[in-house]
C-alpha cells in the first residue's frame, strides 16, 4: 500500500471521510506533504506542477519566502490580544482601502463564508428587507443565506435547490436565484419582489463553475438595477479580488459595488478574509460604538493573516506579479487552443488573467445552464490523466485552474506538452 493510501485510511479513522472540507474528498485522493513555489509533493514523493492552488489563494506560490518571512518576523513579537487593535491590522486595512475602489472601510474575519454572512446581514439591517438575489452556479459560502442553487443537478436549475440538509426553510425561500448574464431575468425578479430585496450578491466572474465571463454591460446593469430598486450590490471577490488586480475585478470592470467580500489571494494562503464597503454602511457594525449590526470573532485580525496580507500586497505593489501571471495565463490558454486546433478536439478554453479552464463543448458558455453541454466524463478523465503525469488540476467537473507568480515559462511549456500527449491518447 502506498503511503498516500495509508494516510488516507488512517485519516478516515478520526475524521468523517478523512478530509476537513467536503470538496477535498476526490479520486485520486492525494496526501500532500510539501509545497514549494509552483510545485507540490505527495506522501509517495511524487512531484506535481500545481494549478489547483488550494482553490486560488496561492497567487505568489507555495511557501513564498517573502510572505513566510514576514509572518515569522511578526510572530516573533506579536500575535493576538483580544482587545484594541495592532499595527498589523491598521496597515493591512490601510492597504486594502487604498487599492479597492469600494473599500472606504474594512473589517477582517477568517473565511470567505464569514465575510459574505456579515455583508448580507448588514444589508438587511440597512434596508429593513429580507430577500437576497444570487445567481445559479455561484458560490458564496456554506451558510444558509446562500447555500442553494450552487452546483445543481441539471434538472434542478431554476428550481428550489438547497445545498444541505438542516437549512432553515425561511433562509432558502428568502434567497432568489437568477441566471448570470441575463439582465432581463434580474429585472423580472426585482419586479416580482418590489421593495423586498435587500441585496444582490454576485461573483463578478463565476469561478465556482470554472470561468464564465460577464458580458459587456452586465455588471454595470446590475449596478443600475440595484440603484433603481434601493438594493445594495455586493461583489463577492473572495476569488477575483487581488488575483485579477490589486484593486479587485471591480477595478478592472469599472463598476463599484456597495460592499465587497475578499479572501484567498489577499494573503497567499494564510487564513484571513474581509468585508469592506462605504463608510456610512460599515459604521453600522458594532465594532463602532453605537453600531447595531453584530460583528465578532476571536481570531479576527490575527498577526498571521494580517502580516501575510501586508506582505502579499507589498509584492503586488512593488513587483510585476499581475503582469507575470497574466502573461503566463494567456500563454497557457493560447497554447491549449493551438493543441485543440491541431488535434481537432471539440473544446473551448476560457479564462481571465491567471485563471483558465477547458470546457469540452463547442460554444462559449454564458451561464450555468450552458454548462450542461460540457462533457463531464471527458473533463474529469482528462484531469486524472494529467495528474498521472504530474500536472495537478482538481479532478472535478467545471473547476478552474490558476497560474502563480512562481510558475515559469518552462512550467507552461512542460504542461502544454503533457496536455498534448494526454489529448492524443484520449482521442
Amino acid at each position: 500500500m502506498s503511503r498516500n493510501k495509508e494516510l488516507q485510511e488512517e485519516s478516515k479513522l478520526y475524521t468523517p471521510g478523512g478530509v476537513h472540507t467536503s470538496i477535498r474528498n476526490v479520486d485520486p485522493f492525494p496526501v500532500f506533504v510539501r509545497g514549494e513555489g509552483a510545485y507540490i509533493y505527495d506522501a509517495d514523493g511524487k512531484k506535481y506542477i500545481d494549478y489547483q492552488a488550494a482553490f486560488g489563494p496561492f497567487i505568489l506560490g507555495h511557501n513564498h519566502p517573502y510572505v513566510n518571512g514576514k509572518v515569522i518576523e511578526a510572530l516573533g513579537r506579536t500575535d493576538l490580544y483580544g482587545v484594541g487593535c495592532t499595527e498589523l491590522e491598521v496597515e493591512a486595512a490601510r492597504k486594502i482601502t487604498t487599492h479597492v475602489p469600494s473599500a472606504e472601510q474594512v473589517l477582517f474575519c477568517n473565511s470567505g463564508s464569514e465575510a459574505t454572512y456579515h455583508a448580507i446581514r448588514l444589508t438587511r439591517a440597512i434596508t429593513g428587507r429580507t430577500k437576497l438575489i444570487k445567481f445559479q452556479g455561484c458560490y458564496h459560502g456554506w451558510h444558509d443565506y446562500v447555500a442553494r442553487n450552487m452546483l445543481s443537478a441539471w434538472d434542478m436549475i431554476g428550481k428550489r435547490d438547497p445545498g444541505s440538509a438542516g437549512m432553515m426553510e425561511e433562509a432558502i425561500d428568502n434567497t432568489l436565484v437568477c441566471t448570470f448574464n441575463d439582465l432581463d431575468d434580474v429585472e423580472r425578479t426585482f419586479n416580482e419582489n418590489k421593495g423586498e430585496v435587500a441585496a444582490l450578491i454576485v461573483e463578478p466572474i463565476p469561478h465556482n463553475i470554472g470561468c464564465i465571463l460577464p458580458e459587456p454591460g452586465f455588471l454595470q446593469g446590475l449596478r443600475e438595477l440595484c440603484d433603481a430598486n434601493g438594493t445594495l450590490l455586493i461583489f463577492d471577490e473572495v476569488i477575483t479580488g487581488f488575483r485579477h488586480d490589486i484593486g479587485g475585478f471591480q477595478k478592472v470592470a469599472g463598476v463599484t459595488p456597495d460592499l465587497t467580500t475578499m479572501g484567498k489571494a489577499m494573503a497567499n494562503g494564510f487564513p484571513i478574509a474581509a468585508v469592506a464597503g462605504k463608510k456610512e454602511y460599515m459604521m453600522r457594525f458594532n465594532t463602532n460604538p453605537g453600531g447595531d449590526v453584530w460583528f465578532a470573532g476571536t481570531y479576527n485580525g490575527h498577526a498571521v493573516g494580517t502580516a501575510a496580507s501586508i506582505a502579499t500586497l507589498e509584492l503586488m505593489e512593488n513587483e510585476p506579479v499581475h503582469e507575470h501571471v497574466f502573461r503566463l495565463g494567456e500563454k497557457m490558454r493560447s497554447g491549449i487552443r493551438d493543441i485543440h486546433q491541431r488535434l481537432g478536439v471539440k473544446a473551448i478554453v476560457t479564462g481571465f488573467g491567471s485563471v483558465w479552464t477547458t470546457y469540452f463543448m463547442d460554444f462559449l458558455p454564458k451561464n450555468y445552464t450552458d454548462l450542461q453541454h460540457n462533457d463531464a466524463t471527458t473533463y474529469v478523465t482528462y484531469r486524472k490523466k494529467l495528474i498521472e503525469r504530474g500536472i495537478f488540476k482538481m479532478p472535478m467537473n467545471i473547476k478552474r485552474n490558476h497560474v502563480s507568480y512562481s510558475h515559469t515559462d518552462a512550467d507552461i511549456d512542460t504542461t502544454l506538452d503533457i496536455i498534448e500527449t494526454v489529448l492524443k491518447e484520449m482521442k
